[in-house]
């Protein structure tokens, strides 16, 4: 595969990352789209592979969505800033403290957001609590799988 074709993957998989933050774009399913495209190209033992876990890795968080409580976005204070901040939080924890460190992560910049916007740390504990309640259980658990997916597939590019 090519070198610009593994960037477009990338660049697909990176959008699909964004996409779990956006209500109303497919981010679990452009991250497996970006697998499987790898997987036709690569075809490889480990493609396959990987393909099949990320198949399954995203079903079971599928699944794990459903069976939490529907986002309730609004009345809570959830801005595009506030989820941009938790998706760079995941991300950078994600790296930082491979794959665990994207929950810390996810909370912090949840919790930053809401520090800067309160000013005080009772405030914004608070309001982490709400937010965490209201829709951050399940987007974090659907960031979660397709940072494992988009991280396996990094690994296999880069050291595979």
């Amino acid at each position: 595969m090519g070198a610009w074709q593994l960037l477009l993957v990338g660049l697909v998989m990176l959008l699909g990352l964004v996409g779990v933050l956006v209500p109303g774009v497919p981010g679990r399913w452009l991250v497996w789209a970006a697998m499987l495209w790898w997987s036709l190209h690569e075809q490889s033992g480990l493609a396959w592979v990987l393909l099949v876990a990320a198949t399954a890795v995203l079903l079971v968080d599928q699944a794990v969505v459903w069976l939490l409580p529907p986002r309730r976005l609004r009345g809570v204070g959830i801005t595009r800033r506030m989820a941009a901040f938790a998706g760079a939080g995941a991300v950078v924890g994600f790296f930082v403290l491979p794959v665990v460190g994207a929950i810390p992560g996810f909370i912090g910049g949840i919790y930053g957001t809401e520090r800067h916007r309160l000013g005080g740390h009772g405030p914004a504990l608070a309001s982490t609590r709400a937010v965490m309640r209201a829709a951050g259980t399940s987007v974090l658990v659907e960031l979660f799988a397709c940072l494992l997916v988009a991280g396996a597939w990094l690994g296999a590019v880069v050291w595979g």
